[in-house]
């Protein structure tokens, strides 16, 4: 998963965006689509509709940018080439955020950590990866590992890498919020929340 993909593209082109609060804004410039970690710690939520924070944006000195998709589509497309040239089953899930097959590699977490340097060596863009048995432990693997404020006493080995085992598994699990886990959706949270 790249990490705030459309604004990292943005500092790509224009580094003095690096380390300063930034969002990128949707088609007509309607709603947040894109926020840098600097604007996600004001608290500026992704979908907010662009007039309901605009004095917080001003007063804040937030970088507001327009959206580029083909931009970002090209950036995308390098991105997959250097995962479909070295591994032999990826799956494109969005425009930033692939699955992919490590059933032949002995050392999982060395891989991927190779595969996200080259990615930010070649590319620019800085990606987290989270390795488990399914899709959705691997998105919780990649959610814990940005988001290890949340994980108190866990000691991460890698910074934007993270396998999920049985050693960390319970953990991981207990330190998560249910609507945090991929596909569940805020009624399927309220549910499973009221039955413990």
């Amino acid at each position: 998963d790249c990490n705030n993909f459309y604004v990292s593209c943005e500092r790509l082109f224009n580094p003095k965006l690096i380390n300063k609060p930034v969002v990128v804004l949707s088609n007509n410039d309607g709603c947040v689509i894109s926020r840098s970690n600097e604007a996600k710690n004001m608290g500026i939520k992704m979908g907010i509709p662009l007039f309901k924070i605009k004095h917080l944006l001003e007063s804040n000195k937030v970088k507001v940018l327009s959206s580029n998709y083909s931009v970002y589509g090209d950036i995308s497309n390098r991105i997959m080439n250097i995962l479909k040239n070295d591994l032999p089953k990826v799956e494109v899930y969005s425009i930033d955020e692939a699955f992919f097959s490590l059933y032949e590699v002995s050392d999982k977490e060395k891989k991927c950590l190779d595969l996200s340097n080259k990615i930010l060596k070649w590319i620019g863009i800085p990606v987290s990866i989270g390795i488990a048995k399914t899709k959705t432990l691997a998105k919780l693997a990649n959610r814990a590992v940005k988001k290890k404020h949340k994980y108190i006493g866990f000691n991460f080995k890698y910074e934007n890498v993270l396998e999920l085992r049985e050693n960390n598994f319970d953990h991981i699990l207990k330190n998560t919020d249910v609507q945090d886990i991929w596909g569940v959706g805020k009624q399927l949270s309220i549910f499973l929340k009221e039955n413990n």
